[in-house]
């Protein structure tokens, strides 16, 4: 009686398994056929991305060739890489350059005199700074507007009062606020020192307005705004500085890349910590899971094929064992 079981349930154990391996090999077929779909479905969203990269580029370098201004050579400024940051005295020098040529005309309507500090600027510094500027306040208890000095917490003072004074006293022309200047214009820093040190006599044949001076920099070359950054324009507290144009425009660029980013510094530091803590991490969740996968990864599964076999070979060892009477 228990060799007939035994024999049903080999036998059941055998059709169980030829269904289960039929299965399976269906489930494979359609596994190999979604995959291969999955595969075509990649490749053709490689493709349209690709293309779309490529006729991009082509419409921006078609642009750029078209365009009617020269392009601002790249310059070596040490605060692009990673791991570097801006110059704390160029910020403050650049500082200097915009109080005394720029603020006459361009504004810095989204920086506070407090934004200074512990930049280029101690807090007693930048408080002297903004009591320097009269602030128009109020009411007041009993309704009137008053004029006070500056405080940390005021923004830097608009050169004109509104959008029509500024266009009256420039020719037509708007000087644009120069807060975030750098990150405005296609080149950057660049573009800006290349204005800043480009003006040269027009070519011939190329006609000027009155009131208006050639720089090849400049879209269409003809722009509104002179000259004002030439040699010993600035006179630098720090006597080895040179107060060359170039050095000038330099500063000021610094500067300017500064009120565009300024929490760049800080995003730097922020990422590298973030790689280190992700490497950390990264290692630790690795040890854990190797640790906890590897009893189950390396344990050994008995089919009942196998068990039953090797049952019966025990069995087949033990008659042989047996004497015979």
């Amino acid at each position: 009686m228990a060799k007939m079981l035994l024999n049903f349930g080999s036998k059941l154990l055998k059709s169980t398994k030829n269904w289960t391996s039929h299965k399976s090999s269906t489930w494979t077929n359609a596994q190999n056929r979604l995959s291969a779909r999955q595969k075509l479905l990649g490749v053709g969203i490689g493709v349209l991305t690709g293309g779309a990269g490529v006729l991009l580029y082509a419409l921006e370098a078609s642009v750029e060739a078209s365009s009617d201004m020269v392009h601002a050579p790249r310059q070596a400024w040490g605060h692009l890489g990673l791991l570097s940051a801006l110059d704390k005295k160029g910020v403050r020098r650049g500082f200097q350059v915009y109080k005394e040529v720029c603020a006459s005309c361009h504004s810095l309507q989204y920086m506070a005199y407090r934004n200074l500090v512990g930049v280029c600027m101690t807090e007693a510094e930048a408080k002297a700074e903004a009591e320097m500027i009269t602030v128009r306040d109020g009411p007041d208890e009993e309704g009137n507007y008053y004029d006070r000095p500056g405080k940390l917490s005021d923004h830097f003072p608009m050169p004109y009062p509104n959008e029509e004074a500024a266009r009256s006293a420039n020719n037509g022309s708007y000087p644009p606020d120069l807060s975030y200047i750098i990150a405005a214009r296609k080149g950057g820093e660049d573009y800006i020192f290349s204005l800043l040190t480009g003006y040269c006599d027009p070519p011939a044949g190329f006609q000027l307005r009155e009131g208006l001076y050639f720089n090849p920099y400049f879209s269409g070359g003809a722009i509104a705004m002179g000259q004002l950054v030439s040699n010993e324009s600035v006179t630098y507290d720090d006597p080895d500085v040179p107060a060359s144009a170039s050095q000038i425009a330099k500063d000021v660029c610094t500067f300017l890349k500064w009120t565009s980013e300024p929490d760049g510094d800080d995003r730097k530091l922020l990422l590298i910590k973030s790689v280190i803590i992700s490497f950390f991490l990264i290692g630790i969740t690795y040890y854990i899971k190797r640790l906890k996968w590897s009893c189950l990864k390396t344990r050994k599964i008995y089919f009942m094929d196998d068990v039953i076999a090797s049952n019966k070979a025990k069995e087949k060892s033990n008659d042989n064992e047996c004497p015979k009477e």
